[in-house]
This record gives structure tokens, C-alpha cells and sequence, in this order.
């Protein structure tokens, strides 16, 4: 008995020495629990370090467009690219059974965190860094891609309440941990690029323990978890008098169904106003509340504390009521009130810090509140009309939800234009005027080419004397007074005359545009959570309770029925 490569028993799995498994990572028996306990939570782990390195930018936004002289628009032009290149990341999902889906998730979690945290520090122009980010979305998006596939591996027999919320929890906890990270860091260090490095390093670390203990079930195994599962459809496709031969036949044609797609598409709107917060809270806070970036962070963890607790605490206690209806609708309507009222929270930039938490956490709640109900709806709609192509469905629902989102974020810099300027050259003007404030004010009174033959400094008297006098008339000052705020100004290094002749009426005008801008933009993300609720009665479910629990234990009944009828003999 002999053997060119040794070979250990781990949990009844065959593994090769160290070397090898590093890239062949199959294991040939079922693990024990406590192994699929481990392996589990590395993936889960895996998924949030991914959506954390994708998160990252929305915290220091504000930098990024100021750092590369970058437009609100550019921006999220380099957001939709970045999520339409993941989009072809699941290509990767073919390739799994070749490369090892454990390979994909630890490689990929390499080359996210390679980019993070070197990449896009080092990069030179918004060119660069837009391409460093498109490339950052494609391994991340085949990472995300083959996780799903690891967690059903190892979690056969788990309820579907607790899968839908490790799959919600996962960007909301990356969401959370941008934040936090942020919030508690950006007051210390403030380059933009350590935020990069913070996640990249952690990404990093991710990858070694993935590297050194990540594994996956061989094929054989798989196979015998697809006989079991297809086992199930059988039976759940029988109890609902579907007939099993046809039940994979035509894929597309028979879950493109209204059902499916009107309630895809309504919770995608739905949906518009987490993106958002996700892209753009922190230039939202930033430059209509005049928020630091770190305090503009702090408040998104109060935002995604509170989408977590409200997503568990909802689903376990929708689980146990027996119905999902109720919750979805109480949810989306509270979340459109609260759409409105922190839409028009934005016409207030002065509201204490107290109000805006407790607005934004009600916000959360309500959104968190509608939303695991949800999914734990529309899966049971899926497979009412099949249960055999429960994973086309989510396929429809994944594209529409990407497709709106990406159109989203093109419309977004076109109903609020005024975030460049303010982001790009606020800050910078804002330590002008906490260093000369009166001359800044004598600055914005004077006519554009006054101001700029001020900045040059050229110092003639026709300059210095119409000066004077636009002072005196729009400020309803003697010239003594005039004169001594222009004294003031020309006093100024000549490079702080020339950056608010340049910039200073053009931050003015998008201050002024910018509350009415943001409000249009939160009313249209309120509008479409109303859009949201016609779509809830398309769904599968009773609004009863008694009805609810009594419809599952008649469907229990039939299924195990099915399974006893193909059992026997």
C-alpha cells in the first residue's frame, strides 16, 4: 500500500500534505458539525470582508472627489461600471466546478484585497482609480458568486429563515463596519487611502486563514446533496400536482411570470433608498449638513445598527406568527412616511444631531422591518409556481435589482448637480473662512471681475476704487469701512484670493441648490417605496395568522404524504 502523495484523515476526509491543499481543497466525506460550524463561518466572513472592501469608498467619498478633482457624476458613473463588471463575474459560477468554488472565494478575496489595499491608494488620476475599482467589482463579484454555492454545501438541512438572514446580514454588517471604522478612525487618520488599507489588510488577513483552512466537498458528495435536494423537489413538486417531468422544462418561460417579475421589480425601488445610503450618505451629510466625514459615518452606524436588529428580530417573529404579509406592508408604509419626513429633514441643515439619529434609525427599522418578510415571501412564492427552479427566480430578481440600481445611479447626478462643487472646494474655503471670515464675506459681495483683478493683485487704483464702491452699495457701508474690509482682503496670500475668486460663488450658488436637490432626490426614493406596496398582493401568503399557520400544516401534511408515497417500496 503505497501512495505518491501522503495523506492525513481529517473529520473522515482524505486531504493531501500542506502544498497541495492549497490548491486542491476537496474533502471526500460529509464534515462533522463543528467542522461545518468553522467552515461556515469562514465564508460568512469571507462575503462580509467582500462587500466591506466594496462598501469602503461611500465612507470617504467626499476625499475621493476632492483628492482627483472629481465630479458627484464621475463618481457614480464609476460605481454603475464597477456593479455591470461584477455582473459578469458570474461567469465564474461556470467555472467552479473546474477551479473549486473554495478556490475562487480565497483567490478572489486575494485580488479584492491586493486592489484595496494597494491599488486604489496608489492611484494617480480618477481614470486610474475608476479602473482599479471596475477591477476590484469583478473579483468581488465572483467571490459573492461562489459563496452562496459554500454555505448551501455545508448548511443542507438549514431553515430558510436563518440562510435569508446570513444573506441579509452580510452587506448590512460590512455596512455597519464601514461606518464604525470610519466614524472611530477619519479623526486621526485622515489621508482617504488609510481606509483602503484598513480594509485591504483585513481583507488580507481574511485570505491567509481562508488559504490555510477553506475546503470545499468533492464532487461525489455534491452529487449525493443534489440527489437528496432533487429528492425534495420532487415531493414539494408533487404535493402542489406538479408534474415532475416537465417541472425544469423551459426555465425562463415559466418563471418570467408576473408574480415574479412585479414583485422583483417593486422591491428593487424599494431598495433605492438602501443604495443610496450606501453610495451616498456620507456626501449627502457631507455637503448639505456641513458633517465631517467622520461624524457624517457616525451616523450611518445608527442607520445599520438598526436595518440588523430589525432584520432578525422581524424574521424570527414573522416565522413564528406564520405570516409575512402584515409585516411587509406595516414596514413599507412606516418606511415611505419616514422617506418623507427625512427627505424634508434635508430643507433643514440646522436639525440637532438627536433628531437626525432618531429619524434615519426609524428610517432603518421601518425599511428592515418590511424587508426580511419579504424574501422570506417572495422564495415561497418561487416555489408555489416551482420548486424546482426556485434559483431562476432569484436569478430574475438579482438582474432587475442590478439593472434598476445601475439606471438609478446614472439618474442620480442629474437631480443633484450641486455636490461637486461643494465637496470638491468647500472644505478649502471653509478654513479660508474660518482664518479671514470678514473678507470672505467682502469676497462674495464684489462683482466676478472685480474680485479677479483683486486676486491678481494687480493693486491699481480703478480696480481698488470700483471695488469700494460695489462694498458700499451692496453692503450699506460708509468707504471708511469699505476700505477697511478691502485691506483685509488684499492682505490675504495672493493664493486664497485667487481659489475663492475662483470657486467661491460657485460653492455659494450649489450651497443654496443643494437642500431643494437632495429633498427632490429623497422624495423620489419615498415615491417608489409607495410604488412598492400594490406589488405585496402578488405574493403568496395569508394575512391571518390562523390562516397562515394552517395553510403550512396542510402543505407539511401533503409534502410528507409525497415522501411516504416515494418511499415505499
Amino acid at each position: 500500500m503505497s501512495s505518491t502523495t501522503p495523506a492525513t484523515e481529517i473529520d473522515g476526509a482524505t486531504q493531501a500534505t500542506w502544498p497541495r491543499t492549497l490548491i486542491d481543497r476537496e474533502i471526500h466525506h460529509y464534515p462533522s458539525p463543528k467542522r461545518r460550524g468553522v467552515l461556515l463561518a469562514i465564508v460568512v466572513v469571507a462575503t462580509i470582508t467582500c462587500y466591506y472592501q466594496q462598501y469602503v469608498s461611500g465612507a470617504v467619498a467626499p476625499s475621493i472627489l476632492a483628492h482627483f478633482d472629481m465630479s458627484f457624476r464621475y463618481y457614480l458613473t464609476i460605481v454603475v461600471i464597477s456593479s455591470i463588471v461584477g455582473a459578469f463575474a458570474s461567469l465564474a459560477a461556470s467555472l467552479g466546478d473546474r477551479f473549486g468554488r473554495a478556490n475562487i472565494v480565497t483567490f478572489g478575496l486575494l485580488g479584492a484585497s491586493l486592489i484595496t489595499v494597494a491599488g486604489i491608494p496608489s492611484a494617480t488620476s480618477k481614470f486610474q482609480y475608476g479602473a482599479l475599482f471596475s477591477v476590484l467589482g469583478l473579483f468581488e463579484g465572483a467571490v459573492l458568486v461562489a459563496t452562496p454555492a459554500l454555505v448551501r454545501d455545508f448548511s443542507p438541512q438549514v431553515r430558510r429563515g436563518a440562510a435569508i438572514g446570513f444573506w441579509t446580514l452580510g452587506p448590512v454588517v460590512a455596512s455597519l463596519i464601514v461606518s464604525v471604522v470610519a466614524s472611530s478612525t477619519l479623526g486621526w487618520l485622515h489621508p482617504w487611502q488609510d481606509q483602503f488599507h484598513i480594509a485591504g489588510t483585513v481583507g488580507l488577513i481574511v485570505f491567509v486563514v481562508a488559504l490555510l483552512t477553506l475546503r470545499e466537498l468533492s464532487p461525489p458528495i455534491r452529487d449525493q446533496l443534489m440527489y437528496s435536494a432533487r429528492e425534495k423537489v420532487v415531493i414539494e413538486s408533487r404535493a402542489r400536482g406538479i408534474d415532475v417531468e416537465k417541472a425544469t422544462a423551459s426555465p425562463w418561460r415559466q418563471m418570467l411570470k408576473p408574480n415574479v417579475v412585479v414583485p422583483a421589480i417593486g422591491v428593487s425601488l424599494f431598495l433605492l433608498l438602501y443604495f443610496s445610503a450606501v453610495g451616498v450618505f456620507v456626501i449627502f451629510f457631507s455637503s448639505d449638513f456641513g458633517f465631517s466625514q467622520a461624524k457624517a459615518n457616525s451616523v450611518g452606524n445608527w442607520f445599520w445598527a438598526a436595518d440588523a436588529i430589525t432584520v432578525v428580530t422581524v424574521g424570527i417573529i414573522s416565522d413564528r406568527i406564520g405570516v409575512r404579509k402584515p409585516f411587509i406592508l406595516v414596514g413599507a408604509i412606516g418606511a415611505a412616511a419616514m422617506g418623507f419626513v427625512f427627505a424634508n429633514m434635508s430643507l433643514h441643515p440646522k436639525t440637532p444631531y438627536g433628531t437626525v439619529i432618531l429619524i434615519v434609525v426609524l428610517l432603518s427599522a421601518f425599511r428592515g422591518f418590511a424587508y426580511a418578510p419579504w424574501m422570506a415571501a417572495f422564495t415561497e412564492t418561487l416555489e408555489q409556481r416551482n420548486p424546482a427552479l426556485v434559483a431562476t427566480g432569484l436569478a430574475i430578481w438579482g438582474w432587475i435589482l442590478r439593472v434598476t440600481v445601475a439606471i438609478s445611479f446614472l439618474v442620480l447626478p442629474f437631480v443633484v448637480t450641486s455636490s461637486s462643487p461643494i465637496v470638491n472646494y468647500g472644505p478649502h474655503l471653509q478654513t479660508i473662512e474660518a482664518r479671514y471670515g470678514p473678507a470672505v464675506s467682502t469676497a462674495r459681495a464684489l462683482s466676478k471681475p472685480t474680485a479677479s483683478a483683486l486676486a491678481a493683485d494687480a493693486g491699481d487704483k480703478v480696480a481698488l476704487r470700483a471695488a469700494v464702491l460695489e462694498i458700499m452699495t451692496k453692503e450699506h457701508v460708509t468707504a471708511g469701512v469699505a476700505i477697511n474690509k478691502l485691506l483685509v482682503l488684499k492682505a490675504m496670500p495672493t493664493s486664497d484670493r485667487a481659489y475663492l475668486a475662483a470657486h467661491g460663488r460657485t460653492v455659494v450658488a450649489a450651497q443654496h441648490s443643494a437642500p431643494r436637490e437632495w429633498m427632490h432626490w429623497w422624495w423620489i426614493c419615498a415615491c417608489a417605496q409607495i410604488l412598492f406596496l400594490p406589488t405585496i398582493f402578488l405574493l403568496v401568503g395569508r394575512w391571518s395568522p390562523a390562516r397562515g399557520r394552517a395553510d403550512r400544516t396542510a402543505h407539511e401534511a401533503l409534502v410528507e404524504q409525497e415522501r411516504l408515497a416515494i418511499s415505499a417500496p
